[in-house]
């Protein structure tokens, strides 16, 4: 299930608490640094559609962070990203949030495809993509992640 994700809630996850009504896996979701460089990608893309980032909820626990990554790069075009806590990986939420996030994307007017990148050598992340409908669209060098798959699905 995806709740959206607030300040208030990255507030509290950097804080290493759960936001009210939730829990938190042992070891946390996401590395500090991480959680505050996705609080500030949020509070970017809500600038230009809201929601901008969702948690991850699996029977009241957060397992990971979905979000926007880039709004509209082209005309009706959303880019996704997407973690889960290193204990709840291999368990279908990844799958499921993604699903979840596309019926969110297919109520948006707005929003005609939905894109996403890969590592080359993430072969989970990959099965997420095409088990949601993803097609491979090519690849890019990215300076800070190496080679990338790009991926997208049609939506509207």
């Amino acid at each position: 299930m995806l709740v959206e994700a607030t300040d208030d809630s990255f507030e509290a996850l950097i804080g290493g608490v759960a936001p009210p009504g939730l829990r938190i896996p042992e070891g946390g979701v996401e590395a500090n640094e991480v959680l505050q460089m996705l609080q500030g990608l949020a509070r970017s893309i809500r600038q230009h559609i809201s929601p901008a980032s969702w948690l991850i909820v699996a029977d009241g626990e957060i397992v990971g962070l979905c979000s926007i990554t880039k709004a509209f790069p082209t005309a009706g075009t959303v880019e996704i990203g997407y973690g889960l806590a290193q204990g709840r990986r291999g368990r279908g939420h990844a799958a499921a949030a993604v699903a979840e996030l596309l019926d969110w994307a297919r109520s948006v007017p707005s929003i005609a495809a939905v894109t996403a990148n890969t590592a080359v050598d993430n072969l989970p992340s990959q099965r997420v993509l095409e088990r949601n409908g993803f097609i491979r669209i090519g690849g890019k060098i990215d300076p800070e992640d190496g080679p990338l798959i790009c991926w997208r699905v049609d939506v509207d």
